[in-house]
């Protein structure tokens, strides 16, 4: 599908029926925030904001199936535009109302696109195309809050991190609000899936330790030399990450504080964490 130089969808070659053909009144317009018939497949995504969208351009165009913008955006999306019309990807030129229900967000930022999911790889893929020496990887156990996955994936791409790992059994995926958090992270950190109960044993047979992060009780991150192949294994908000999991990591660490607050937030605690990763761990291979 492609679109007219004012930002009209075209279809195909056969012109619209007219009123009463057939005998059949016009079907009303679809409004703009409800997807196509069928429903959008869970194999799409409808992704926001500027830096988001721009990343999925600049590192997979074809995954890209419809683009919405506001006016003001027309000029600085302008190779992403000629994309569109040179591969018949349909856009549109809509009103700031029509974005925000498109979104579901006032935080669009002027450009809201519905793309292709990329496929999370499995652990042994991912281990076996894995470069030699340091390298870092977060494991999420329970987040759930999109917000922070998306703050964890900016940091994350940010310090070169080499992949999110996911056990199966989570339902984490990513979302609209995390891809626009992330900032153009959620394009440069792959997605890892992998078996819960082997992925410890794979894991330390590629030569990473694995490191617990706990509120207290850990050794002071500040004091521990890190090794170069590591696993942070991070717990959900609030409930923090299974025991035995904890118990069954190389590693256990806090992040030592002025005890004001009892914890920085899982995004927060990420940064920390791959910060001293950056600065100790990369020199300890």
């Amino acid at each position: 599908m492609a679109a007219d130089p004012y930002g009209r969808f075209r279809g195909g070659s056969r012109p619209p029926a007219p009123v009463g053909e057939r005998g059949r009144p016009p079907r009303p317009p679809r409004p703009l925030d409800q997807p196509e018939a069928p429903t959008q497949p869970a194999r799409e995504l409808r992704m926001y904001g500027l830096n988001a969208v721009r990343a999925v351009f600049a590192r997979r165009p074809e995954a890209i199936r419809k683009l919405y913008l506001g006016q003001a955006r027309i000029a600085v999306l302008q190779p992403l535009l000629k994309w569109c019309a040179a591969n018949r990807v349909g856009y549109r030129v809509v009103e700031e109302d029509d974005l925000r229900k498109l979104a579901a967000s006032s935080h669009h930022e002027g450009v809201v696109a519905d793309v292709l999911r990329e496929p999370p790889q499995a652990l042994a893929d991912w281990l076996g195309a894995l470069p030699a020496g340091p390298q870092c990887a977060i494991w999420l156990d329970g987040v759930g809050n999109p917000h922070n996955l998306g703050a964890i994936l900016r940091s994350a791409a940010h310090f070169g991190v080499a992949a999110i790992l996911l056990p199966d059994d989570s339902s984490l995926a990513l979302s609209g609000a995390a891809a626009r958090v992330a900032e153009g992270g959620a394009e440069a950190v792959p997605m890892v899936r992998m078996p819960r109960d082997a992925a410890l044993v794979q894991l330390r047979d590629a030569g990473f330790s694995l490191a617990a992060t706990v509120v207290e009780g850990g050794a002071d991150l500040f004091a521990t030399d890190l090794p170069g192949r590591l696993v942070y294994v991070l717990g959900a908000e609030g409930e923090g990450m299974d025991r035995g999991l904890a118990a069954g990591c190389d590693l256990q660490l806090s992040i030592p504080g002025s005890g004001a607050v009892e914890s920085l937030n899982v995004a927060a605690a990420t940064a920390v964490l791959l910060a001293a990763w950056r600065r100790g761990g990369v020199g300890n291979a």
